[in-house]
């Protein structure tokens, strides 16, 4: 990759990049495929302790896509495992 190409990954939204074949909003299955294949008994505590903003239309979640996102980001930012800079110069 060339360092111009690099940049412009740099420059794009995670919104754009990640999760591109999800809709807006997902519901409780397809949030837990996009957390890596978590169990939906987890993704409920997840948003039953409101660690990911949802809503609910009558008894079913729902839950908007950059929600998902900024709840990666905080765990990322919050527990960046040490190999992190493993490749830093």
């Amino acid at each position: 990759m060339s360092y111009s190409s690099f940049d412009t990954l740099c420059q794009k939204e995670p919104y754009d990049l990640m999760f591109q074949n999800y809709p807006d909003v997902v519901n409780v299955t397809q949030m837990c495929e996009m957390l890596g294949g978590i169990s939906t008994k987890t993704a409920y505590k997840l948003l039953q302790a409101n660690q990911i903003e949802h809503f609910k239309i009558g008894r079913a979640y729902k839950i908007p896509k950059i929600n998902i996102l900024l709840y990666l980001l905080r765990m990322t930012k919050d527990h960046a495992p040490s190999y992190c800079n493993a490749l830093v110069h």
